[in-house]
């Protein structure tokens, strides 16, 4: 049964009030989004709108007929007006004398651009003529799962037409392009009064003369679909029934745990991966049923789905039964080369002389049965973008198989979707990936100042951070302004005392979890204390060396137990203190503990150079701006050891430095950022004072 049982109808949440105080263009942009906004509708980058609408052209001043149609690469649930190409209309329909068959279709494409209306940069897509030619002035292509279950039935035909007898017509499967616009505009001109079409394989297309008609046909449409559904469906098991146990929640976290640094290190040989775990109901309803096999060796669909996650995904060896985890990492291998190898030779079959050359081989998708789905991508957003398009694809083989047979796209027309030309130019677009990209950081102290200033820095480069703090409320707040300013994908927070073995073990794992593993720590967190020796009491000396010198201690252990899992290296950065070179006044626990945090950096940088691991440290000084320790007691007694007040100390800093200069968060995130990329691949065991210039603290 479809996953859209369990809830209501899609809502029709169109507001004429809102939307009669709009102009065309923005009653289109009001109805993509709506359409958008809910993933039963269409997947995420999927799916098109348009709208042709009379314009004053900007040469003649005359009326002209415009399209409006979502442009290439966006979203309608979060584009703009200026995600929209626009085209003439009267240009669009000239384009049909130039076309000289489908075995030229793709020429066509390089013809969209001269039809522009109004210099508009915004590239339209190879899905325009497709809106071009439907004869109404609104069209929906969207890619409901309710709807893709019966264009991806063996009988899709038939089901199309019991469900909505003439009001919507069905075409066989046709790739989009030119030809396929020509198919939709004889059968709109050969069925004046459908209101949409099924394309077999592929999804709906819907019609009206107004915007609000429009969408309230996709609605209503969709909806029968999910209906229809709920009434053939109503107590048959999914999926020929569940034949295996689903794990409990904590029990399926581990075991991803366990698996995800593993298969990251396998697949992250030309291009760093970052991972994502699902385990929702209707994943972990097919991993535990009887033909999830054979259903996930047939392969997805609807184009946009196997773009996503290739055209089928590689099921784990795991008995949930019978669990053995050690048996399954040992096999792992053998199974992703085995991929590999599958896709080499799907390739080979399918390839044609002007094939791109073959992509990265790995899969997209890993099925655990009865733990879950794991996928791995470029970055964040797009593996879990993957998940929720083979959260569709199972949608869409639950039912298709519950009423009939689901048939997946045949090999040589999914490859030559994979593998398309125009495909592989889009591709070829994309801007080049920043330097961090595809690469995860934990940052202990990450709600401090330097903490802070270092997930930013970071973050810009292109990498996935992990906060990690003991104040929780910090915590929160730092993750709340990151994820506002770059993505919620990119950031993730725990707590974390660093004295605890436990929660240090936590982290790490809560890392493999969220992004599939690691391969930068920053160890920030700190502590500050400042009394005379004498004065100092064991509870204060013992305070410093657990978090400065134990607490670093746990967590590079930790690290490097799984960076050595993951095979693939990585860089250790421990923010000491110039205090760690240079003895200070009043302050011996606080010295000694950074003096050995350095000395473990040090032995550190011996143990992992075998397995790539560069381990350096960073000696900032008198770093007082947004740090959390400068705020108590420590400001107050190093100003009294200084005999001044608390608010001349900043200043007593940058005079006393050789170079005259304050030094602030950002300065100690950029020797991070140097240490962290490839820039300094060749140094560990290395120190990087940032302190502005300190002659007791240079390096001997």
């Amino acid at each position: 049964m479809l996953e859209t049982r369990g809830g209501t109808r899609l809502a029709d949440l169109w507001d004429e009030a809102k939307a009669a105080t709009m102009s065309e263009p923005e009653r289109l942009l009001y109805r993509s989004n709506l359409l958008g906004s809910d993933k039963r509708i269409t997947n995420y980058g999927g799916g098109n709108t348009s709208a042709k609408v009379t314009e004053k052209d900007p040469l003649t001043g005359e009326a002209a007929e415009v399209l409006w149609v979502k442009g290439s690469g966006g979203d309608v649930g979060t584009i703009k007006l200026d995600g929209f190409a626009t085209l003439y209309m009267e240009k669009l329909e000239g384009l049909k004398k130039l076309y000289r068959g489908v075995e030229y279709e793709d020429e066509m494409v390089g013809y969209l651009p001269h039809c522009t209306f109004n210099l508009n940069p915004r590239a339209a897509s190879i899905d325009t003529p497709l809106h071009a030619y439907v004869p109404y002035r609104h069209v929906d292509h969207m890619h409901p799962d309710a709807v893709i279950a019966i264009a991806a039935a063996k009988n899709s035909k038939d089901l199309t037409a019991k469900i909505y007898g003439e009001e919507i017509g069905w075409l066989p499967w046709k790739r989009p392009g030119f030809e396929l616009g020509l198919w939709l505009e004889k059968f709109c001109r050969e069925n004046p009064d459908a209101k949409g079409v099924v394309l077999g394989g592929h999804g709906l297309f819907t019609w009206g003369d107004t915007a609000r008609e429009c969408y309230e046909t996709t609605i209503r449409i969709i909806n029968r679909a999910i209906e229809w559904f709920e009434a053939e469906t109503g107590g048959k098991p999914a999926f020929g029934g569940e034949v295996r146990p689903v794990l409990p929640e904590a029990e399926r976290r581990g075991i991803a745990e366990r698996l995800m640094p593993a298969i990251r290190g396998m697949i992250s040989g030309a291009e760093r991966k970052v991972g994502h775990f699902d385990d929702q109901p209707a994943v972990l309803e097919f991993v535990a049923s009887r033909d999830m096999e054979g259903l996930a060796a047939q392969g997805t669909s609807c184009p946009d789905h196997f773009l996503r996650t290739k055209i089928s995904p590689l099921v784990i060896d795991f008995d949930p039964a019978k669990p053995d985890l050690d048996k399954t990492l040992a096999g792992l291998l053998a199974a992703v080369e085995d991929y590999r190898k599958g896709h080499a030779a799907y390739y080979e079959r399918c390839k044609r002389p002007d094939s791109p050359p073959m992509r990265d081989p790995n899969a997209v998708v890993y099925l655990v049965p009865g733990v879950g789905m794991i996928t791995f991508a470029k970055d964040k957003a797009t593996a879990r973008v993957s998940a929720e398009f083979y959260v569709n694809a199972i949608n869409v083989m639950r039912g298709a198989s519950s009423v009939s047979a689901y048939v997946g796209l045949p090999e040589q027309e999914a490859f030559d979707i994979e593998y398309w030309v125009l495909e592989e130019a889009k591709l070829q677009r994309l801007p080049k990936p920043r330097p961090l990209a595809g690469k995860v950081a934990l940052i202990t102290g990450g709600a401090g100042g330097i903490g802070k200033a270092t997930a930013e820095r970071l973050l810009d480069d292109g990498a996935c951070v992990a906060l990690a703090d003991i104040d929780k409320g910090a915590l929160e707040a730092a993750q709340t302004e990151l994820a506002g300013r770059y993505s919620a994908d990119l950031v993730r927070q725990i707590k974390l005392d660093v004295t605890s073995e436990a929660d240090a073990a936590d982290a790490f794992a809560f890392a493999a979890r969220e992004y599939g593993g690691l391969d930068i720590l920053v160890s920030n967190a700190g502590i500050s204390s400042a009394a005379p020796v004498d004065e100092t009491d064991l509870a204060t000396w013992n305070r410093n060396m657990e978090i400065l010198s134990t607490g670093y201690f746990l967590v590079a252990r930790e690290a490097f137990r799984l960076m050595k899992r993951q095979k693939t290296g990585g860089e250790i950065v421990f923010i000491a203190s110039k205090n760690g070179l240079a003895a200070s006044p009043n302050a011996a626990a606080y010295c000694t503990a950074k003096a050995a945090e350095i000395h473990l950096a040090r032995c550190l940088a011996l143990e992992g150079a075998e397995f790539g691991i560069r381990v350096n440290t960073v000696n900032p000084d008198a770093v007082l701006r947004g740090s959390k320790i400068w705020s108590g007691e420590w400001r107050e007694q190093r100003a009294a050891a200084y005999n001044m007040s608390p608010d001349e100390l900043e200043e007593h800093y940058r005079k006393r430095s050789l170079l005259k200069r304050s030094v602030y968060p950002e300065d100690v995130a950029e020797a991070v950022f140097f240490f962290v990329s490839e820039m300094s691949a060749k140094s560990t065991g290395n120190i990087l004072n940032v302190d502005a210039g300190n002659a007791q603290s240079f390096t001997r």
